[in-house]
């Protein structure tokens, strides 16, 4: 009875501390040490000294609403979710919305609200005769990513370069009217995204990372990630996983994703598992290895890991945009 009071009305709500612990001290204590590690580790990337960095204003799950003081920036990205019921005129309003803003460059992505993008969940009454308006035609235009890429120039950064792409697709989470859903078991992200990409841009979150830790994220996507390795990944689709970490796809991260793939043994069975107790010294030891790496003898560099973003400005299951967007300097 103990643990059931204590659970959330909602697995997209966080669990409280004890709840946690008592699931899973492994976990608590390991989830806890490995975010300490990723704080004395330092930024995962910095932008190289000689050249300007290009300023990303992050946002994701806006849900029909638009929020008051975006940050100016070069780019902006909109990770998915811009509406509630996904009908062309609450998405259109978003576009105009953000065609507004004054970023060199806008990205979007849709989520699984947004309907109309998925010819198997969109409305009867928005048929195919019917189109959004991108802003294409000016300087204030939207770029659409699904499963696509682009590659944007930034003319006031000496023209640098950057590769961005985009995909929509999320673990089933929802009934027919939410779009671009897989079950769980398959794979919709192997050799999907280019080695280039500098940005990665998904609805959904990667497995273990700024997914609450019931892990609401893909496994397969984590998976892919650690192939591709880009500088940022932004999504949303989880709002109680807002925030920023970091990815350094190293033996710490592998230790901390392979203790999270583990059952919920409670109190008992990991203080008797003698192997939750060798994970546990392998992380400590991976972890003041990368501690030390970053911090004394400068193996750090300009960073050499991936920057995390859950940028859901929703908080919560409130309906409400309580969060701030997140900006990121590459």
């Amino acid at each position: 009875m103990l643990l059931f009071s204590l659970r959330p009305h909602s697995i997209w709500e966080p669990s409280s501390p004890l709840e946690h612990f008592l699931l899973s001290p492994l976990k608590f204590l390991i989830r806890h040490l490995y975010l300490l590690i990723l704080l004395l580790r330092g930024p995962a990337y910095r932008p190289p000294p000689y050249r300007s960095p290009i300023r990303v204003v992050c946002i994701s799950d806006t849900h029909c609403k638009t929020y008051a003081n975006i940050p100016p920036g070069d780019l902006l990205i909109h990770a998915g979710d811009l509406s509630n019921a996904g009908t062309v005129a609450e998405i259109q309003a978003q576009l105009d919305w953000l065609a507004s803003l004054p970023h060199t460059h806008k990205v979007v992505i849709a989520g699984n609200h947004d309907s109309f993008f998925d010819p198997a969940s969109r409305r009867p009454e928005d048929g195919a005769d019917k189109t959004l308006d991108w802003h294409s035609g000016s300087s204030d235009g939207i770029h659409y990513l699904e499963r696509s890429s682009v590659t944007l120039t930034f003319p006031s950064h000496g023209q640098r370069k950057l590769h961005l792409y985009g995909a929509p697709q999320i673990p089933v989470c929802g009934g027919r009217s939410f779009a671009f859903q897989y079950p769980r078991d398959r794979d919709a992200w192997t050799d999907t995204i280019p080695l280039e990409t500098d940005v990665l841009v998904t609805h959904t979150p990667p497995r273990f990372h700024l997914d609450l830790p019931v892990a609401l994220g893909c496994a397969v996507l984590a998976k892919t990630a650690w192939k591709v390795r880009p500088i940022l990944h932004v999504f949303g689709h989880v709002h109680a996983g807002y925030g920023r970490s970091a990815a350094f796809w190293d033996e710490t991260q592998r230790v901390y994703e392979r203790v999270c793939a583990r059952g919920n043994g409670g109190v008992r069975a990991d203080v008797l598992d003698w192997t939750a107790w060798r994970e546990l010294g392998r992380l400590l030891v991976a972890g003041a290895k990368g501690v030390l790496w970053s911090r004394v003898w400068g193996g750090g560099g300009l960073g050499t890991g991936t920057v995390l973003v859950n940028a859901s400005l929703s908080y919560r299951s409130s309906g409400q945009l309580r969060n701030r967007p997140i900006v990121v300097e590459i």
